[in-house]
């Protein structure tokens, strides 16, 4: 599985395609051939009461991670989209910055089926995630 854009590659195409998103802080870490991953640093706005990080931070990450590895392999398809995301919180994750891993479980002509591991700063896995994107333009 080859990859068509790098780390740098992808940050490009979506600052390029979402220039009303100067706040976007998310650090994409590496690509490589059947993968991505992602750093969403932290901000005061994505944590919760008892400092750890809010469900939809883990989940935010978890959808960019994927988003990412699918342009790493697709190329630039920027109206790939989400289908569906499947999450398991499997323990809070601590205040601090998230990476979210993304693998690629199978890549088809209009669709990719993924697998994201989001662990907080500490190492800990905090979120396990299967999902789906779909573009509209065939390989």
């Amino acid at each position: 599985m080859d990859i068509k854009l790098d780390a740098a590659g992808v940050t490009d195409l979506i600052h390029g395609s979402a220039p009303d998103t100067p706040d976007w802080k998310i650090d994409v870490q590496w690509v490589k051939p059947g993968g991505a991953m992602i750093r969403q640093p932290f901000r005061q706005g994505l944590q919760r009461a008892g400092e750890v990080m809010s469900g939809p931070s883990l989940m935010s990450a978890a959808d960019t991670a994927m988003y990412v590895c699918v342009l790493a392999h697709i190329g630039p398809q920027v109206m790939a989209v989400t289908v569906d995301m499947n999450l398991q919180f499997l323990r809070p994750a601590a205040k601090g910055d998230l990476f979210a891993e993304a693998s690629v479980l199978k890549l088809g002509r209009r669709r990719a089926a993924l697998r994201v591991m989001v662990r907080d700063h500490l190492g800990n896995d905090a979120c396990h995630v299967t999902g789906t994107y779909a573009w509209p333009t065939p390989l």
